[in-house]
């Protein structure tokens, strides 16, 4: 079995960290309350031995039993917060769409040869990348706000995730000057956060591993990595121990080649300027 990152358990998918985070402190809250199972489940209208099942791992309670046990048990919450964590962890992190993993995860390390990702994109920009595809008005609206909405999760959390970005220079190169424009100062700006890191690898790195596609890496709460690989649909969650280690190379190559984060910066400044000059003589033909 190649899916190395993930270990079943009877429960059919929760990792067994998060898992024992909460029977471990049910099991020690009851006991410092000298409460039995019995007694326990009495007062949330179970039986006791449903209460083991929670405190041996076999299953975990929803969200209203948890909460009732966690008041019972004057847990502050806690309880509660676990048990969420745990179910959040019940299903398999290829089972679920690619967006819950992104909002889950502690750690993003982003490629992109000649886009800008996603949740980095201004407003007009992801409008103008999705409006080269074949959708319709409708679903072109759609997506776009389904896009600045998964960035507002992933990024405005009061824990935002730590994220890599490491970009080809055609990336900031692609585009409308004026949208461009903004969306390099856009980069510059949110590249300045302390949970934001943006690198640019520049033309003159030559061929290397991430040509052959844009993918994402990202690790969950439990360390997990998760790998996004990219393709002309929708992309695909690689669950297989050479998709994530083919990942992982490509990614150390790309880091290999890419500027710093400061002289990345300094290039981004200097195409924000190119991409007012082409705007500005672009606006002088048209009044012609």
């Amino acid at each position: 079995m190649d899916r190395w990152y993930w270990r079943p358990t009877s429960l059919g998918g929760i990792e067994l960290g998060d898992q024992n985070e909460f029977r471990h402190l049910l099991r020690a809250l009851r006991m410092q309350r000298g409460l039995s199972q019995d007694a326990v489940g009495a007062a949330v209208h179970m039986s006791g031995s449903q209460i083991g099942h929670y405190e041996t791992g076999r299953s975990v309670p929803p969200e209203p039993v948890a909460d009732a046990i966690d008041a019972l048990l004057g847990a502050d919450g806690e309880l509660t917060r676990t048990a969420k964590d745990a179910r959040g962890e019940a299903v398999a992190p290829w089972l679920r769409p690619w967006r819950e993993n992104e909002e889950r995860a502690h750690l993003l390390r982003w490629f992109e040869h000649s886009l800008v990702p996603g949740l980095l994109q201004t407003e007009a920009y992801a409008r103008a990348v999705i409006e080269a595809g074949p959708h319709t008005p409708d679903q072109i609206e759609e997506a776009v706000q389904i896009r600045m909405k998964r960035q507002a999760v992933t990024l405005e959390r009061s824990d935002p995730v730590e994220m890599t970005a490491i970009l080809g220079e055609a990336a900031l190169r692609h585009g409308d000057p004026t949208i461009m424009k903004d969306q390099l100062e856009h980069l510059v700006d949110i590249g300045h956060r302390p949970n934001v890191r943006i690198r640019v690898v520049p033309f003159g790195a030559g061929l290397h591993a991430g040509l052959t596609g844009a993918f994402v890496i990202a690790s969950m709460p439990n360390g997990t990595p998760v790998v996004y690989l990219d393709d002309l649909v929708e992309g695909k969650i690689g669950i297989r121990i050479r998709e994530v280690r083919h990942a992982m190379i490509a990614w150390e190559d790309v880091c290999a080649r890419a500027l710093p984060c400061e002289a990345s910066r300094n290039l981004m400044l200097r195409m924000i300027d190119e991409h007012e000059q082409q705007a500005k003589l672009a606006q002088e033909h048209a009044q012609r």
